[in-house]
């Protein structure tokens, strides 16, 4: 199929005023400006009037762990009975039925990052996922994009109620570095004993075994944290493991911007749209987002479905340029850029020769209120035509 006569946003910061691309195998074959080619047999799907973009990406859900409107039966987020799950998967929790995925995708959202929630210091994996689809096994990206840790009030909360540790911050990186120095003394361990014939393995340890591609730096460290303090704390536990970490939330990293610049941090910020609901979000400001990106920090936006419907995205992006992001920068921030720091920006984010075809049409501004696609592209399969 060909698409041409459009305005196409390839996410890299260039537009191509009269573009087309073609598309082949699920993938981006060719993209030109200019007259179209022709070839025989090939579909053509006129755009003139229209902005191409690529599909959007929200960089932090919960979407089909927390199902939509079911309360305990659908509540697969947070394993709050241990405060270390390293091993725990989100595939096995998430329900590609659920209804939000179909929301996710009418809204232009084709590609999530989604997994645990932040009440344990070590809660999961985090996996990469495709909102079309009906086997979550024939979705996924990235199965392990990254493993979640959470500081702050959300671990302490959780487990102060059973007088169990994590009662304090101190606690909470405690727990994380011992975890972190276990897998470290495992690895170790396993790799003398395939070295020496007369060295035993160590038993099988599951938590163990999940923090192997984090240490080896295959996949993020993904550390909720709100506080300027906290961002601190997961940057020096990163720096001690050489893990690759990405910070998530970030509502004090404006105060700090600087700092965080200097140390070449990389933030998902979000949810845009909430109140202070607690002490750690008493410096919450919408906008943090163009006040961390100014700074030339890489800053995605993030609804943290359900907290925020997924279906606001592109609406938390048009209220970052409304407090001061550039348009540019708002429209990488759910697209390119969430792609980049997540780990999977060789599959989508852009409109490049020989990524995914997630791709979106739109017959006006897609950050004016109620904009959506009129087609939505993922994988070069037309999922949604409302034109």
């Amino acid at each position: 199929m060909i698409i041409f006569n459009g305005k196409i946003f390839l996410g890299d910061g260039q537009t191509l005023e009269q573009g087309w691309l073609r598309v082949e195998n699920g993938r981006i074959a060719e993209i030109g400006e200019g007259a179209a080619p022709k070839i025989a047999g090939e579909e053509m799907l006129d755009a003139a009037g229209m902005l191409v973009t690529p599909g959007f990406v929200d960089a932090h859900t919960h979407l089909g762990m927390w199902e939509d409107s079911l309360g305990f039966e659908g509540d697969d987020g947070n394993e709050d009975t241990d405060p270390c799950t390293p091993q725990l998967r989100a595939i096995d929790a998430v329900n590609p039925m659920e209804r939000c995925f179909s929301e996710a995708l009418a809204a232009g959202v084709t590609t999530v990052l989604t997994g645990p929630g932040s009440s344990n210091p070590i809660g999961g994996q985090f996996s990469a996922l495709k909102t079309s689809g009906r086997a979550i096994d024939r979705m996924v990206i990235k199965e392990l994009a990254g493993v979640k840790f959470a500081l702050g009030e959300n671990p302490k909360t959780s487990f102060h109620s059973r007088s169990q540790t994590p009662v304090t911050r101190m606690a909470t990186a405690a727990l994380i570095r011992e975890q972190l120095s276990k897998a470290q003394r495992y690895r170790d361990d396993c790799k003398a004993a395939e070295e020496d014939d007369e060295l035993d393995m160590p038993e099988y340890d599951a938590k163990c075994e999940a923090l192997l591609p984090l240490l080896a730096g295959e996949c993020k460290a993904f550390f909720h944290a709100h506080r300027a303090d906290d961002v601190f704390t997961a940057l020096r536990i990163s720096r001690e493991f050489g893990l690759d970490a990405v910070m998530v939330h970030a509502t004090e990293g404006h105060l700090v911007a600087e700092e965080l610049a200097q140390a070449k941090a990389k933030v998902i910020w979000g949810p845009m749209m909430c109140s202070r609901t607690k002490p750690e979000l008493s410096n919450y400001t919408p906008a943090a987002p163009g006040l961390l990106s100014k700074q030339g920090i890489p800053v995605a936006l993030c609804t943290d479905h359900p907290e925020l419907p997924i279906q606001y995205l592109a609406l938390s992006a048009a209220l970052a340029t409304a407090e001061g992001m550039d348009r540019t920068s708002a429209l990488n921030a759910i697209t390119s850029v969430p792609a980049e720091i997540c780990g999977i920006a060789d599959r989508v984010g852009k409109i490049a020769v020989g990524m995914d075809a997630d791709l979106l049409l739109f017959d006006r501004d897609p950050f004016a209120v109620g904009t959506k696609p009129v087609v939505v592209f993922v994988n070069g399969k037309k999922c949604i035509d409302i034109r």
